[in-house]
C-alpha cells in the first residue's frame, strides 16, 4: 500500500513539474480616432506691420480633418483568466512584457512579438483580441405596479489562440464570453440611480475567465476532463444467465 502512495505521490509531482508555461496576453483592441480642426485668424494689415489708409483687415481661416487607428491592450480583464487557468492546474504562468504606445509594432502580430523576445520561457502564449463590448443602461416600468427597474449590463466577447511559442502553431482556438449586470427598482423613473459599474466589470471578468478555461480544457483535455466514461448506473437487479424450459 505504501508503494502504491509512493508511485501515485511521484507521479502527481512529475505531472506538476512537467505542466508547460504559458503567457496570457491583456486583450488587444483597436479604435478608429477622429480628428477635427477648425483654425480661423483675422488681423488688421496695421498690426501685422502692413498699414495702409484703408486700415483693412486681413483673414485666413483652415480646416482640417484626419482620423488614425490607434492599438493597445485592454488591462481590465486578464486577471480571471489567470486565475481559473491556475485552478485548472494545466499550465505555469509566466508574465510576458505588455504592449505599450512606445513598442511601435502591431499589437495583432503576435508571432512578431514573440520573436522579439516578450515572452521569454513560455513554451505557449493565449493571445486575445477583442471582439465587441457593450455597455447597456436602461429603465422600465414594472406591470401592474408603480415602481421601475434600472438596469445596467455589459457583455464583452473575444477571440483566443493558443500559440507553441517553438512552432507557432495553433493547439486551441475559440470564442469566449463574459456577461453581467446590476438592477435596482426604483420608485420613479426620473430618480437618480447609481447602478455598481465596478460589480459588473468584476462578474464580467469572473465569468470570461471560467469560460475561457473550461474551453481549454474541453479543447486540450477533451469534454470528460481526461476521465474514462462509465456506463450510467441503475438499480435494476442484474442480468440472470437464461433457463431452458422443458
Amino acid at each position: 500500500m505504501r508503494a502504491w502512495i509512493g508511485i501515485i505521490s511521484l507521479a502527481c509531482a512529475f505531472a506538476a513539474q512537467a505542466a508547460p508555461k504559458v503567457a496570457v496576453t491583456d486583450l488587444a483592441y483597436q479604435e478608429r480616432v477622429e480628428q477635427y480642426i477648425h483654425i480661423v485668424s483675422a488681423a488688421s494689415q496695421s498690426q501685422a506691420g502692413l498699414y495702409n489708409a484703408s486700415g483693412s483687415s486681413s483673414y485666413n481661416e483652415f480646416e482640417s480633418s484626419t482620423s488614425y487607428i490607434e492599438q493597445t491592450e485592454l488591462r481590465k480583464f486578464s486577471g480571471d483568466i489567470k486565475g481559473e487557468i491556475l485552478k485548472s492546474g494545466m499550465f505555469q504562468l509566466i508574465q510576458g512584457t505588455p504592449y505599450t504606445a512606445k513598442s511601435r509594432e502591431d499589437v495583432y502580430d503576435v508571432i512578431k512579438r514573440i520573436k522579439a523576445g516578450n515572452f521569454k520561457g513560455a513554451d505557449y502564449v493565449l493571445f486575445g483580441t477583442l471582439s465587441d463590448i457593450d455597455f447597456t443602461r436602461d429603465i422600465t416600468a414594472l406591470d401592474n405596479t408603480d415602481s421601475y427597474s434600472a438596469i445596467l449590463g455589459l457583455s464583452l466577447v473575444a477571440d483566443f489562440s493558443l500559440i507553441n511559442t517553438k512552432t507557432y502553431e495553433i493547439t486551441s482556438a475559440f470564442t469566449a464570453m463574459g456577461e453581467g449586470q446590476d438592477t435596482k427598482l426604483v420608485k420613479s423613473r426620473d430618480v437618480r440611480v447609481s447602478l455598481n459599474r465596478p460589480r459588473v466589470v468584476r462578474d464580467v471578468s469572473k465569468a470570461l475567465g471560467e469560460d475561457v478555461a473550461n474551453q481549454l480544457k474541453e479543447q486540450l483535455i477533451g469534454a470528460d476532463y481526461g476521465q474514462p466514461e462509465q456506463a450510467p448506473r441503475n438499480n435494476l437487479p442484474r442480468d440472470t444467465a437464461p433457463v431452458i424450459l422443458r
